[in-house]
């Protein structure tokens, strides 16, 4: 698969961001919501939700990226959580443990609500 990844950042307000996803997280892909995700980090956004809903397939090198966004994530007292993800996305993030550390949602309303501490 050649299929480039696009990330659209929208910023609801406050230390929270929105990562929407289209495309193929492999290398590249991961490492372009990275950059995304580091960037929002250093301007002091640390509560991040990534939207997969246009994303199909997650690669294993796209998964070890976003495990390293976590762990930053983490190191710097913040939240990431996941929504839309397929099935089988959804299953391979809880075998590796993404869904250990972060949440998933079934859609950003909730999500949204956790990142801002409105809910547990």
């Amino acid at each position: 698969m050649s299929e480039t990844l696009k990330v659209n950042v929208e910023r609801p307000g406050g230390n929270v961001a929105v990562l929407k996803t289209d495309g193929y997280i492999n290398n590249s892909g991961g490492e372009l919501i990275a950059k995304e995700a580091y960037t929002l980090l250093g301007e002091g956004t640390n509560r991040l939700l990534l939207d997969l809903e246009k994303t199909k397939i997650v690669n294993s090198i796209g998964i070890s990226i976003l495990i390293e966004i976590l762990e930053k994530v983490l190191d710097q007292g913040g939240r990431l959580a996941f929504c839309h993800l397929t099935p089988t996305i959804d299953k391979t993030f809880k075998i590796m443990g993404l869904a250990q550390y972060a949440r998933i949602y079934e859609s950003p309303a909730p999500a949204l609500s956790w990142l801002r501490g409105e809910s547990e």
